[in-house]
C-alpha cells in the first residue's frame, strides 16, 4: 500500500512509481494529480524511447514543457524526464 503523501498528492500509489523512476516531486505530482482529476492517461511501465513523437509531445504539453514544438523526440524524452 502505498504511503500517504497528503492532500497535495491526489494518487499516490502513481506519485511513488513516478518517484522510483526518476521524476522529481513536482512533476510526479503534477502527473499524479492530472490522472487523479483525469486530464491525462498516463501509462506507466512502458519506456519513453518506445513512444510516438506525438505522445511525448501531449504529455509534455499536460506537464508544462516550454519550447517542447521544436524538440526533437530524443529532447521531449530529456524534458519529459527532468520535469
Amino acid at each position: 500500500m502505498a504511503k500517504d503523501h497528503g492532500p497535495s498528492v491526489k494518487d499516490d500509489e502513481l506519485y511513488e512509481e513516478l518517484r522510483a523512476d526518476g521524476a522529481s516531486p513536482q512533476k510526479a505530482a503534477r502527473i499524479a494529480n492530472a490522472k487523479a482529476a483525469g486530464t491525462i492517461d498516463h501509462r506507466g511501465g512502458g519506456k519513453l524511447e518506445d513512444r510516438t513523437k506525438d505522445d511525448l509531445l501531449d504529455e509534455a504539453g499536460k506537464i508544462g514543457i516550454d519550447g517542447r514544438s521544436t524538440m526533437t523526440k530524443e529532447e521531449l524524452v530529456k524534458a519529459i524526464r527532468k520535469g
